[in-house]
């Protein structure tokens, strides 16, 4: 038996030398001729964004997704882990303005754009190989010859290809749209860059001519010329749809407009409303349907614009005290709830609340019809005429992509069904530059300008390109295929995709899993992944949300020196259903770091027990004669394990993982470890020899299976241990033949 067992397992000698010994074997990779010959699961991991270290709730995801892995590798199937890295660009940037303004009080264009962008990829660097470094702790089985970064060389190449075929197809294109401003980044945003919190805020009840309305944003008023309500309602069934009327308002006599609109929610509030278009959605919305004028209110920077008078120029929050006082003095207050709550958008990344406004920007327009050649989607056939929002809901309302959990897909269909117009530009430096070039039109200067699409400049002089950059979930929708040599038609491409499994957390089911499904379908005429995999959040003992301003984040590789990466791993499944929240702790960490004692001890046990017993003489133990209570009682062990295989690799085909990985536990624990070593020591010491072989065959059977079994929850040190069974040496567990009814 090897001296090592006979210490108490230590985690920190083995973990790095048995990761090294994996990569060097060359099981994370494959070879693509052969890989045809047998099934497939493939896999692209989501990639963590280079803005700093991962936290628990990466972990928990590369945790599932390695479990997948090696457990459809020890099956027999040619498996595909696709390793990558975010540049995450509004989140990147900001966080390496903030070190800039903290060390050397500048700003990014104190320095220029050619310097600033050398700091943003010298930040992405280091930050990516501490996230490599925390991946490979974490045990994670990644075919790192093909790792790929979102704004690397070849996926730049396909964010290209991408943009100019959608707008060749007339999806892309560049309007006046309302969108999501950061008046501090001076950027747009999309909505999954937004946060909502809660305010308390006096709610003001103002007089409009014959009609009351209600805002909590008075700032926003000065431009109010219109007030809406519904057709139907009969409080102000003896005003007309166009009306005018004369009245007083905020800065001396307007002419509103009357107008009917459907969208307004009779009970809410008076049941009238003024609208703001330039700065509200809804109002947005309202002003284009009837084709009203709109008028900027609030500039860039968050300052109210000339058409606030005596305002102008003044920030929102100092004014708006300073504009009721205004329309008090002018008896235009009917009265003021000093208790009002509502939600707040608010930039996740600078924290400044975000004020809509219309800009000029590119956008990707789902309600656009194009023809769909060679459709590999359900429903769609080729040479048929779609759209986007039709393909992310035909995949999934087809079953050809399946939601796990399930109750997800309603959810999802909401969503698409409210789906807007997807804002693409942002105004920031580091990211994907839009593939469009301008110039104009020679010798005709009020003609407009010549605009060129494509992946490479255009040939000739007086071209510039658009200063803005693509929104990052862009590239990231294209992470399935672009990752596998797209647009090229490559062997692997053919191979792997579509993958078998995107695993993601539920909270980016729209921006990211929708995106990926309206990419696919329109570059590939195909689904980006045959089953999603959605996982809840990781929260502490306390249920509260894992979050660096709480300092209850955790930090994995903490646990991971002080308890193991096995440890951790296991804490992470065991509790935490598909979708579902669940919580860690360090106590919870700890009871597993017991557990991989109890395995390391359990094993030695079995070495010590047995003399010549080879694994090659397993199977004998089913052939020996029942008639001996003693070797029936040992069959019978053997034919419990036979039932935990089955139920076990069904728990995995299901992604019931917590399932399997608490089953795992008990067994190992109390059935295997507390039981059957204890009913077998009589047999060792003091039974015939034919008893004593059973008794050492069959705990080396168990043992071994049982090996196999923990290893994609446990594989360090079910690697490590495999290595100490006769002939184990021979082969790495990784690769072993996962446990069959009849093995």
């Amino acid at each position: 038996m090897n001296d090592k067992l006979l210490r108490p397992y230590d985690w920190k000698e083995t973990e790095d030398r048995i990761y090294k010994t994996w990569e060097s074997s060359g099981y994370f990779t494959h070879d693509t001729d052969k890989a045809a010959e047998k099934e497939v699961f493939s896999i692209a991991l989501p990639p963590p964004n280079v803005t700093g270290e991962l936290h628990m709730g990466h972990a928990f995801g590369l945790t599932i997704e390695d479990i997948m892995v090696r457990f459809h590798r020890m099956r027999g199937f040619t498996t595909l882990w696709l390793p990558g890295t975010d540049h995450a660009a509004i989140a990147t940037q900001a966080r390496v303005e903030r070190l800039l303004y903290e060390k050397e009080q500048k700003t990014k264009k104190d320095i220029g754009r050619d310097v600033f962008l050398k700091s943003v990829d010298d930040f992405s660097q280091q930050n990516h190989d501490i996230i490599v470094n925390q991946i490979k702790k974490i045990g994670c089985s990644l075919d790192w010859t093909r790792e790929a970064f979102t704004l690397d060389e070849r996926r730049s190449i396909a964010v290209k290809e991408a943009f100019k075929r959608m707008f060749e197809a007339g999806l892309i294109y560049r309007g006046l749209r309302i969108v999501n401003w950061d008046p501090k980044l001076q950027t747009t945003l999309s909505d999954d860059e937004l946060v909502y919190k809660e305010e308390k805020t006096p709610f003001y009840y103002l007089k409009y001519g014959p009609f009351t309305i209600g805002t909590a944003r008075p700032e926003t008023k000065f431009g109010d010329k219109y007030v809406v309500m519904h057709p139907d309602d009969k409080r102000y069934a003896r005003f007309s749809h166009g009306q005018k009327i004369s009245l007083e308002w905020i800065n001396g006599p307007v002419t509103a407009t009357v107008i009917k609109d459907s969208s307004i929610d009779i009970e809410f509030g008076t049941g009238a409303m003024t609208i703001t278009p330039w700065h509200d959605r809804t109002d947005f919305e309202i002003a284009e349907r009837h084709n009203l004028e709109k008028e900027q209110i609030i500039d860039l920077t968050g300052k109210l614009t000339g058409v606030a008078g005596e305002f102008a120029g003044m920030h929102i929050k100092k004014a708006r005290p300073l504009i009721i006082e205004k329309l008090k003095a002018k008896g235009l207050v009917e009265r003021v709830d000093e208790h009002y709550t509502h939600n707040v958008a608010v930039s996740e990344r600078s924290g400044k609340t975000v004020e809509p406004q219309i800009l000029r920007q590119w956008f990707v327009s789902v309600n656009s019809k194009f023809r769909i050649e060679n459709s590999k989607i359900d429903g769609i056939p080729s040479g048929s005429d779609t759209t986007l929002k039709e393909i992310m809901r035909k995949t999934v309302e087809s079953g050809q992509i399946q939601m796990i959990p399930d109750r997800f897909v309603k959810i999802y269909f909401h969503w698409i069904d409210n789906l807007r117009d997807w804002c693409i530009s942002r105004q920031i430096w580091y990211g994907h530059r839009i593939p469009v070039w301008y110039r104009p039109k020679a010798d005709q200067p009020r003609a407009g300008e010549e605009i060129y699409v494509g992946v490479t400049p255009p040939a000739g002089a007086g071209w510039t390109q658009d200063e803005d950059t693509l929104d990052t979930w862009f590239s990231a929708g294209l992470w399935t295929f672009s990752t596998l040599g797209w647009p090229e038609e490559t062997d692997d491409l053919r191979l792997f995709h579509p993958t078998s499994v995107l695993e993601t957390g539920y909270d980016i089911l729209f921006f990211w899993v929708a995106r990926m499904i309206l990419m696919s379908g329109f570059l590939l005429g195909d689904i980006p992944f045959r089953k999603v995999y959605l996982h809840g959040l990781v929260r502490d003992e306390r249920g509260q949300k894992l979050s660096k301003s709480l300092g209850n984040a955790g930090d994995p590789l903490a646990m991971i020196t002080k308890y193991g990466a096995d440890a951790l791993r296991m804490a992470l499944i065991v509790g935490a259903g598909a979708g579902n929240d669940s919580k860690i702790s360090e106590e919870k960490i700890k009871a597993y770091k017991h557990f991989a004692n109890k395995i390391w001890n359990a094993t030695r046990f079995v070495l010590e027990s047995i003399n010549s017993t080879s694994l090659q003489s397993l199977p004998q133990v089913r052939e020996l004669s029942s008639s001996n209570p003693r070797i029936a009682a040992l069959k019978n062990h053997i034919a419990e394990l036979d039932l935990l295989v089955a139920e076990l690799t069904n728990d995995l085909e299901s992604f019931r993982f917590h399932l399997a990985a608490e089953k795992l536990y008990h067994y190992f624990w109390h059935t295997f470890a507390d039981k059957i070593i204890e009913e077998s020591k009589p047999h060792l010491k003091g039974g015939s020899p034919e008893e004593r072989f059973a008794a050492e065959a069959s705990l080396l059977e168990i043992l071994s299976s049982c090996l196999k079994l923990l290893h994609p929850f446990m594989p360090f040190i079910t690697e490590e241990l495999w290595s100490y069974l006769p002939k184990g040496r021979q082969t790495l567990l990784m690769v072993e033949p996962w446990p069959t009814l009849s093995s």
